[in-house]
């Protein structure tokens, strides 16, 4: 029987390749309705139907472990013991592949106490002996010992599973240099990391198959051990049970007993219902769509009975196929400088840019149009690069991924760079704000569903070479396309006239930095440091002993047990130790030590800002954070490395903290400006309710204005205790604060706290309406929109899930408030830098923190810089209400509050 005319038999390795694709794919950006994560999922079911359409298995299984243990770890514990714990996004998608591939009728097989390898092993011997060709599809390097004539294996050596390599005979004894049945050995001498069997110390693979290729096999290497020189062969003496412990552990098993054989496994009809009600489901649109394409050609039965329609182009089941990568040309001087005019017709035509780095060292630039790419090699001092700098300085657009990252890394080598056009990650992030950031690789395979190839990091030698960044260009430019044309106008115009001429502006802010006293913050910590101490030492008397205090499990078992105090929340550990939790204890029933460690906690984590502040004191002494534009799903610009909005600013440590934060010596003072209550003005605008727009356009008092027509007195007869429970009362609407949460913010009775809420919805109607429109509005559009447009998705609104559908809920009620105060806030910062810039002023926008930005003054410019930051902070948005600004000057960031 030819090739041919054999039948042909492919068996998956389920739970390495589900990993394979969990790890490849982002987690935030595969999530069903019900709040289950679903990237390995799709992943795994997007290879599976690559593979249908392109193999044409006639018989077809997965294998998945049942758990970690086998007759391995019972052999030696020790086997795997270096896994991490299971991500806790992974949990709960095995279970729910299997479900789909029970839908598309394909055999799983599991046995106790055996790993999928073995059965996979099984499979393959025995299909092999049966006439059948055979696949086996996996990301074990284990499964190279079942290579033979009639084996082949799948490999995915590059990112995630969508790319497979073919491992024959040939290709193994081309990589290694030895047989497929050969390979155990190799592994038992080098060891393998992750299944925790250790090698033969000073024993690499080219030792390991020099001694292969000498000696025939792993037994006769150790039969002539003894003539073997040097250090190596005396490890080899010293530790050969090693190499025979592992060479009996990474066996894999033939003649497992399971319940089918091949010839058991020939594929099946999908059923089409049990798919459509899984894939809706998991929310797998489009790979419902490809799957019906498989069911058609099948000639499968549809919902109603019907047979689906077979005129399909089996092609059509394999994604369809990118644009043809362009060759990679080296360039410099003339030659890069007339391809540029052409690429860019003469600078109106965007190019991709891509800057190739070796840790904090430029190496080269990508530069690509849609049909040609360029490397530049760089290396400081030549000096043909004129061309080059010239484009890069120019307004000629460019397209980018992280553009800020870019702009300071070419400053740094003294290159300039304008003309940012367009940066994949900031639009993927509007696209899909609650998505975490992806890297290059992930947005190609989200948004183009390609594969840019990556070196396996489990392969000694990769198989595949790093993509050159004049090709990472190119694909830079095709996302960009991709993502205008799926951002609405809206979100197109945020991009363009917000987040794009922010980025310069924060580029500049991270370079420049703020200066601080380390001394100060150095005595702060030795200060904490004490006060810590002595605070622990005196909660271990309250209870007799020490105890970590850090330590939930034993904080639970002297506030619960020891103490017998009342029972807080229950989580996964046993009851809730969190702050929260332990200040309502302590505030219902008050004892010293709960006192004590609550103080201990404050005081540690002082402490630990602290200690992150000094950390990130630069060789200029100033400190340089890192501004994370898509750090946040509402638009807000988060501080990383270090955190700089994470300093309190009630507490005498926190100001004292913020004292050290203070002008550089050659500037007379630092300036401070921050908006005064911008989101309740945001709220009067968006509900339009005319008795908060009379408060702030009269400039009352808000607090007291609202306490006045909610208590029924006088302004000048509201109390402290009536604006306290106004203003928490006001904010708290906003963010979805319920009557019960108001009543234990406010310490005050939930019957008492209901009412509250009613007499201010009775007073200010519009408010309430405006609550209660924004949800409904967002369940039928699906997202909320800022004043300037950026949209916020809300699946989760019509979530079948209660816990989901109204954590929703309250985001929605918040996100076009808090979204616009942070569009606004960067609006005046890109006005505020654009003025300072043609005024030619000296003087600095060092920090933005919440609604606060915080200045370096120049000699003499104290004045020019308070009108432009007035100005421009309260012209950034066109509102009912005026936007009022706090300006405050001093030394340091705490004389500077206002």
């Amino acid at each position: 029987m030819s090739d041919i005319e054999k039948p042909t038999l492919m068996v998956i390795d389920g739970h390495s390749l589900a990993f394979r694709a969990f790890y490849a794919l982002p987690v935030d950006s595969f999530m069903n309705r019900d709040g289950q994560h679903t990237n390995a999922i799709h992943g795994f079911i997007a290879m599976l139907i690559n593979l249908l359409a392109k193999e044409k298995p006639t018989h077809l299984a997965v294998a998945f472990d049942i758990s970690r243990y086998s007759f391995r770890t019972r052999e030696y514990p020790e086997y795997k013991g270096t896994r991490g714990e299971t991500p806790p996004e992974f949990i709960g998608q095995i279970p729910l592949l299997e479900e789909a591939l029970a839908a598309m009728n394909i055999t799983t097989v599991t046995k106790e106490d055996y790993e999928a390898d073995d059965i996979l092993a099984t499979l393959a011997h025995e299909g092999s002996q049966q006439g059948f060709n055979v696949f086996v599809v996996s990301g074990d390097r284990d499964a190279i010992q079942m290579i033979n004539d009639n084996v082949t294996l799948l490999y995915p050596n590059a990112r995630g599973v969508s790319e497979l390599k073919r491992y024959d005979r040939d290709t193994v004894f081309e990589r290694y240099g030895i047989e497929p049945h050969q390979y155990p050995d190799i592994a038992a001498l080098v060891g393998e990391s992750s299944d925790n069997l250790i090698g033969i110390d000073k024993v690499g693979e080219k030792t390991a198959v020099k001694w292969i290729t000498q000696y025939g096999s792993l037994s006769a290497v150790l039969e002539h051990a003894g003539e073997i020189k040097g250090v190596v062969g005396e490890k080899l003496r010293e530790q050969s049970d090693r190499a025979i412990r592992n060479r009996k552990l990474n066996h894999l098993l033939t003649n497992v007993e399971l319940p089918c054989g091949p010839a058991d496994l020939e594929r099946r009809p999908i059923n089409v219902p049990a798919v459509r009600e899984v894939f809706d489901k998991l929310q797998f649109r489009t790979l419902l769509d490809r799957v019906l394409k498989i069911a058609a050609a099948e000639g499968a039965e549809d919902l109603d009975g019907s047979v689906l329609d077979k005129s399909v182009d089996v092609a059509e089941l394999e994604p369809e196929p990118g644009t043809s990568v362009p060759v990679v040309r080296t360039m410099v001087d003339e030659e890069l400088g007339r391809w540029l005019e052409t690429a860019s017709a003469k600078g109106t035509v965007p190019l991709g840019l891509r800057v190739e780095t070796t840790g904090a060292l430029v190496t080269g630039l990508g530069i690509a149009s849609a049909t040609d790419s360029a490397f530049v090699p760089w290396a400081a001092g030549r000096p043909d690069y004129t061309a080059l700098q010239a484009w890069l300085a120019s307004d000629s657009p460019k397209l980018l991924h992280h553009s800020k990252r870019d702009l300071k890394i070419l400053k740094s080598v003294g290159l300039e760079l304008n003309g940012i056009a367009f940066d994949t990650s900031l639009a993927s992030w509007l696209l899909k704000p609650s998505g975490k950031a992806d890297d290059l690789a992930g947005q190609v395979y989200t948004h183009l569903a390609e594969t840019l190839p990556q070196a396996d990091p489990n392969q000694l030698v990769p198989d595949v070479e790093a993509l050159s960044p004049a090709t990472e260009a190119w694909y830079v430019l095709r996302l960009a396309e991709y993502l205008t044309e799926k951002l609405d106008t809206g979100s197109l115009r945020v991009l363009e006239e917000i987040e794009l001429p922010l980025v310069p502006v924060l580029a500049e802010m991270e370079t420049t930095g703020i200066a601080v006293n380390g001394e100060a913050l150095a005595a702060l910590n030795v200060s904490l440091t004490e006060t810590a101490a002595d605070l622990a030492t005196r909660a271990y008397a309250e209870i007799g002993h020490e105890v970590n205090l850090g330590s939930p499990k034993q904080l639970q078992q002297v506030l619960f047990e020891e103490l017998n105090m009342p029972k807080t929340r229950a989580n996964k550990t046993g009851f809730s130790t969190d702050a929260a939790s332990l200040a309502d204890l302590q505030d219902s029933h008050p004892h010293p030590f709960l006192g004590l460690l609550l103080q201990h906690r404050d005081a540690t984590k002082l402490k630990q800002i602290i200690e992150t502040l000094e950390r990130g004191i630069g060789a200029d002494g100033r400190i340089h954070t890192t501004y994370d534009q898509t750090g946040t799903s509402t638009g807000r610009i988060s501080s990383n490395d270090p955190n700089l909005q994470n300093i309190p600013v009630k507490t005498a440590i926190g100001r004292e903290i913020r004292a050290a934060l203070e002008r550089g010596p050659e500037y007379t003072t630092l300036l401070t400006a921050d908006y005064s209550q911008i989101e309740m003005r945001i709220m009067a605008h968006l509900s339009g309710d005319e008795g908060l727009i009379t408060a702030f356009n009269e400039g009352e008092d808000l607090h007291r204005f609202v306490g006045a027509r909610i208590f029924g007195v006088a302004t000048e007869d509201v109390t402290a205790t009536m604006r306290t429970k106004v203003k928490a009362m006001s904010y708290g609407l906003a963010y979805g604060l319920s009557a019960f949460g108001l009543s234990k913010q406010l310490r005050i009775g939930t019957a008492e706290a209901k009412q509250l809420m009613a007499d201010y919805f009775a007073r200010f109607g519009a408010v309430r309406e405006y609550l209660r429109n924004v949800v409904e509005q967002a369940r039928t559009d699906g997202y909320t929109e800022t004043i300037y447009g950026r949209r916020r998705p809300f699946g989760d609104l019509t979530s079948s899930n209660r816990v989901l559908r109204e954590n929703a809920e309250r985001a929605a009620l918040n996100a076009p408030i808090q979204g616009s105060a942070a569009d606004i806030l960067k609006v005046a910062m890109i006005n505020i830098a654009g003025d300072l810039a043609r005024e030619h002023l000296a003087s600095r926008m060092l920090m933005q923190v919440h609604d606060e930005l915080v200045f370096e003054v120049a000699a003499g410019e104290e004045e020019a810089l308070t009108r432009i930051v007035r100005d421009r902070m309260g012209s950034a948005a066109d509102l009912r209400v005026p936007l009022s600004v706090q300006v405050g000057v001093g030394a340091n960031w705490d004389q500077a509050a206002h």
